[in-house]
């Protein structure tokens, strides 16, 4: 990093920082300084928080959740966002409200949620008729995201909100602790910086040298941004934490390596957008085999939604809703991606629990079995490296220093 460039950065950019993320020094997690920042104007908004059970009604009545062992993500929200709204957030915030519902879990990513909703008495409402209508903001703090789902009710019902599955201690003392002012500004120098390129190249190395290149195909589309801010009265849903810079391929082509739940590793191969199938590196064919029946029976569920690069420094915190943020990671997504401004519709997938929406997060902890080599991006003859080694580049760096 060049002195110039260096001197202009806060500290959190700085290179000691950037390679340990793990040292960097965060606020204590406010509620108040947090809705406040990501939901101006607050005063009269009515609140509720939303939270997802396997048996909502058995669980949620009389708070009986808090008696089980488990059930960590649905803990904190009460704890850190129930209890916080009621001891001092909702007055010092003038808004009203502040009431838990469950719903019942989807078991996958973006899925649609079940319309039946249960309140701490252990009545039933539904979601359509009771919540979405009446409250002017929804917190959904889940086992998976609703970021989907959720755009398409807002829009539908004018609500504002945020989703923030997976939420634990690490996140909430780093992703939700940050400025969310300072995320936004630099989502977007990022994303200026990335603006209407025609494609993108990523190189991914393998352990044994071996180097895959995946191609995608922007097509000069506006660069787009998670940028955690839902400020205004216009109906939005923020993903929390926040802050990437994010495309919704129009072509891709070539391979890039997945690693399985179950740590077999494999190789993804693309055509027209698409995945056709998966080889086998090392571990499970059987979980290969199930990859490729599962493409073979809905083509849609490999359908390439979502190229997203990361644009925080923070420690990794073992769940993807975070550690997609962090700077020199990038994501690569599978099936909808309607709420991205895509054409990838729920409608579209043979079965309802197909169309879920799928980060694959390429990532130093994630991933440590390949190694994103370089990424390079295009605009005509222009060339620009984004990525080396999961360290972002001279021009990502520079572009965060634009404008200080």
């Amino acid at each position: 990093m060049s002195q110039a460039t260096s001197a202009t950065l806060p500290d959190y950019l700085k290179t000691e920082i950037l390679l340990n993320p793990e040292n960097r020094v965060f606020p204590k997690f406010d509620l108040v300084k947090l809705l406040d920042t990501v939901f101006k104007p607050t005063a009269g908004c009515n609140v509720c928080v939303l939270v997802d059970f396997d048996e909502p009604e058995e669980l949620i009545k009389d708070l009986a959740f808090l008696r089980r062992d488990g059930f960590p993500i649905q803990k904190n929200a009460y704890q850190h966002f129930y209890q916080a709204l009621h001891s001092d957030a909702l007055e010092e915030l003038g808004m009203t409200g502040g009431d838990l519902f469950a719903f019942k879990c989807t078991h996958g990513s973006n899925l649609d949620l079940e319309d039946e909703v249960w309140n701490t008495d252990g009545e039933q409402l539904s979601l359509d008729r009771d919540i979405y209508p009446n409250y002017d903001i929804i917190l959904c703090i889940s086992t998976f995201s609703a970021t989907a789902p959720l755009t398409a009710k807002c829009k539908e019902y004018g609500f504002r909100g945020a989703t923030l599955h997976g939420l634990n201690d690490i996140i909430l003392n780093s992703g939700l602790a940050v400025d969310y002012h300072e995320v936004s500004a630099d989502a977007e120098r990022i994303r200026l910086a990335m603006t209407k390129a025609d494609s993108v190249e990523i190189d991914f190395e393998l352990e044994d040298g071996e180097i895959l290149t995946a191609w995608l195909g922007l097509g000069k589309q506006e660069a787009q941004k998670s940028h955690g801010l839902c400020q205004g009265k216009n109906p939005d849903i923020a993903n929390l934490p926040a802050g990437e810079v994010y495309f919704v391929p129009c072509d891709a082509r070539g391979k890039f390596p997945m690693k399985y739940e179950d740590g077999t590793l494999g190789v993804l191969h693309v055509e027209d957008r698409c995945i056709t199938k998966s080889t086998l590196i090392e571990g499970n064919q059987a979980t290969i085999d199930e990859h490729n029946a599962r493409l073979a029976d809905d083509p849609m569920t490999g359908t390439l939604g979502e190229l997203g690069f990361g644009t925080q420094v923070l420690p990794v915190s073992g769940a993807d809703i975070q550690d997609e943020k962090v700077l020199g990671t990038c994501h690569l997504a599978t099936g909808r991606d309607d709420h991205l401004g895509g054409d990838i519709l729920p409608s579209m997938f043979k079965k309802h629990e197909n169309s879920t929406h799928d980060d694959i997060l390429f990532a130093p902890h994630k991933t440590p079995n390949f190694n994103i080599s370089q990424v390079r991006m295009f605009w005509g003859e222009r060339e620009e490296i984004l990525i080396e080694n999961f360290r972002p580049s001279q021009f990502v760096m520079d572009a965060l220093a634009s404008g200080r």
